[in-house]
């Protein structure tokens, strides 16, 4: 296993100043075109370690629980579509350098495979804060495939890091977007993982003591925030 690689931690006031145009049609499409060119061939794998796993984009012919070692899931990108603003953006999960990770690898349907993959890429890379990566996934009957993952970019200025926990109390307690909450997002992710007998138990003690510093209750939804149908 690979050992847990720090994240960086930018000590900053919230809301951060974010100053990163959105992708265009043209600049995903190029993305995405540049990532299946890396494809070894044969079926199309997705690995899935958040929001995928609870609300999938992709129409899969088959899911397994599977593992990637090198990277770890953290809470280190700034959202500002669908868990926050610009003015005040939220944060999403990302897979970062070190540890491990657990979720679901998801086999693509071939039909339809090029729409889905730019839903995806929409979905997932409305900014250009993640690098698309074949990863290898280890499947619980230990065997291998490649499957594509979204790994954190940690120049650009959307890597968020490890933010201490009076800042993250201000994020919960106040994100939201067009997808909802980032509290909700975070209490999903958290919730999904456990029901599939996959815990992140260090995520869920933080969150635990996230909530305990929380100026509002757990189950408020921030001012003015709206569920949304899209989570990412």
């Amino acid at each position: 296993m690979s050992a847990l690689e720090p994240a960086l931690a930018y000590p900053t006031a919230y809301p951060p100043i974010l100053d990163t145009p959105q992708l265009s049609d043209e600049e995903l499409a190029c993305s995405l075109a540049a990532t299946m060119s890396q494809h070894a061939g044969g079926p199309v794998w997705l690995f899935a370690y958040g929001s995928l796993i609870w609300r999938p984009e992709c129409n899969s012919v088959e899911r397994r629980r599977a593992r990637v070692h090198g990277y770890h899931r953290g809470l280190y990108l700034w959202s500002q579509e669908h868990r926050g603003t610009p003015q005040k953006p939220g944060l999403v999960f990302g897979l970062d350098r070190g540890g491990s990770c657990t979720g679901f690898a998801y086999r693509l349907h071939d039909e339809h495979l090029q729409a889905s993959l730019m839903a995806l890429w929409k979905r997932e890379m409305p900014y250009p804060s993640y690098r698309p990566h074949w990863l290898t996934c280890r499947l619980e009957d230990g065997s291998k495939v490649q499957a594509l993952g979204f790994v954190l970019e940690r120049h650009l200025p959307t890597y968020a890091g490890n933010l201490p926990d009076d800042l993250l109390v201000q994020v919960l307690a106040s994100a939201c977007g067009r997808s909802g909450s980032c509290r909700d997002y975070v209490e999903q992710t958290i919730t999904a993982l456990r029901s599939h007998a996959m815990p992140d138990r260090n995520l869920e003690a933080r969150f635990k003591r996230w909530l305990e510093m929380a100026l509002t209750p757990a189950s408020a939804i921030p001012p003015g925030c709206v569920q949304g149908t899209q989570p990412t």
